[in-house]
């Protein structure tokens, strides 16, 4: 079964667009040699997306594990979090209009308890023993 595969490059310590000039001839040669059968770059302002269409999972296979492309892979500006490679075209190929908010769920319809007043200590008032040398009567040792 065809099957469009993303490959997206975010920046990182250097830019994805300088990766996508030093890797994409390799690349699309790796992917026509395998069995693509479509592919595209796309330029975002977070990075690049190379999308390609193989007719079946095992051309997927075979030109993911090849030198050349695990290569690219493997030098991406930010190897840890600048990488993603899923099934289904990437980047902004959805629906350019907003997303309706769902319903809220049923949680948010339970009743909260009622607040509690809150208690308040009078801070201000005098003691009517007497101090001496700053300390309270009620706290001299005796």
């Amino acid at each position: 079964m065809a099957g469009w595969w993303s490959i997206e490059v975010l920046h990182g310590e250097f830019s994805a667009f300088r990766w996508q000039e030093q890797h994409d001839d390799a690349l699309i040669e790796a992917a026509l040699t395998n069995g693509a059968t479509d592919g595209a770059w796309h330029a975002e302002r977070w990075g690049v997306v190379f999308e390609i269409c193989f007719g079946d999972d095992q051309q997927w296979d075979r030109f993911r594990s090849l030198p050349a492309v695990r290569a690219a892979l493997d030098s991406v500006p930010d190897p840890v979090t600048g990488l993603l490679i899923y099934r289904g075209r990437g980047g902004t190929a959805g629906t350019r209009t907003p997303r309706r908010p769902r319903p809220a769920p049923g949680a948010e319809a339970i009743s909260l308890p009622e607040p509690q007043p809150m208690l308040q200590l009078d801070l201000t008032g005098t003691s009517s023993a007497p101090m001496a040398s700053g300390v309270c009567g009620q706290c001299r040792a005796g």
